[in-house]
């Protein structure tokens, strides 16, 4: 941020473009999340954590990992954890590779919970955002996200 005291005010054009990027994410975001837990019983980062747990090998990943890859702080992904294990849907191991470490590991349960969510919330990402823009609308957010994320952490991010 800059550290000179004149103040670029937005235009009114910039201004229009904040205002609808703000309240279409935040209407995004709230509908997203009431239709994944009135319909899989699964807040949003609950979710979250399963799909990135599910895209690796044994379907484990280190806390630590899992927290910078979600954009969590490491004391929020703890107390989302702990509600998941409850609920058998992970499990914290430790690291093998590293005695200080701690593992997070989808079980069979999380498994199946995110089979039968998953579909559910693409087609509520697909009718909400996907579709309602057009191909090139949808890949230029894409991009513009990108460059804002990249920004916020200060250099490139690979989600992959």
């Amino acid at each position: 941020m800059s550290t000179s005291t004149e103040v670029r005010w937005l235009t009114a054009d910039e201004q229009r473009a904040w205002r609808s990027f703000r309240d279409g994410t935040a209407r995004l975001s709230d509908v997203l999340a009431h239709e994944l837990e009135s319909t899989c019983g699964l807040s949003v980062h609950e979710y979250e954590v399963l799909v990135r747990l599910s895209e690796r090998d044994g379907r484990t990943m280190r806390m630590s990992e899992l927290a910078d890859g979600i954009a969590h702080s490491r004391s929020r992904l703890t107390h989302t954890i702990r509600r998941m294990e409850e609920r058998g849907l992970v499990e914290r191991v430790a690291c093998s590779a590293d005695a200080r470490g701690v593992n997070c590991s989808m079980t069979a349960q999380g498994w199946e919970v995110l089979v039968a969510a998953a579909p559910l919330h693409v087609q509520s990402v697909r009718t909400h955002l996907v579709d309602v823009l057009t191909p090139e609308q949808f890949q230029a957010l894409g991009a513009a996200m990108d460059a804002v994320r990249e920004h916020l952490s200060g250099g490139p991010c690979h989600t992959d």
